[in-house]
């Protein structure tokens, strides 16, 4: 029998998502039930992650609008990310994913649009005991640290960025 793992991936560096997609890909390899909700990209992305899940036929979801910071109408912006949660929820208890993803979900929780003890209360209580949960984002609150089963943190070397250099298709996005 499974265990299912809550695995948070977080901290300043780059690669959180790209680690999680990479997860979702070994799953999938291993004919696994897969799904990703991201909280921040925009629905109408067309990033080269979501390309490869269409054709892959994973269930993917965006429910942000892109960049919080930049949100012109945070009300609508929380809104969303209300929304997918309840979507993220109605997954979790389907049982319908061996592996799903919750890219950039630390978000939600750091700014307050949801509560950590509520989340965590409620996948205590509703999440599949088989079913393996992923975490991504900056910041992630210390109750969910203290939650998690494996929890890996990227650390910020060095960038591009710092140099200038924009993001890349296909290395960033």
């Amino acid at each position: 029998m499974t265990t299912g793992l809550l695995i948070v991936h977080t901290g300043e560096g780059k690669g959180k998502s790209t680690a999680a997609f990479g997860m979702a890909l070994r799953a999938w390899g291993h004919g696994m039930r897969v799904g990703v909700v991201q909280f921040i990209k925009a629905e109408d992305g067309d990033w080269g992650e979501v390309r490869a899940a269409r054709k892959l036929g994973l269930d993917w979801q965006a429910v942000g609008d892109g960049f919080t910071w930049l949100s012109q109408d945070m009300e609508a912006t929380i809104a969303r990310a209300r929304r997918g949660w309840r979507q993220a929820q109605e997954k979790i208890r389907s049982g319908d994913y061996d592996l799903l993803i919750l890219d950039e979900f630390t978000y939600p929780l750091n700014l307050g649009w949801l509560e950590t003890d509520e989340v965590l209360t409620w996948l205590t209580a509703n999440r599949p005991p088989e079913l393996h949960l992923v975490i991504t984002g900056r910041d992630a609150p210390p109750r969910l640290l203290e939650a998690a089963d494996l929890v890996t943190e990227m650390r910020l070397v060095k960038h591009p960025f710092q140099r200038g250099v924009q993001a890349q298709r296909g290395v960033e996005f």
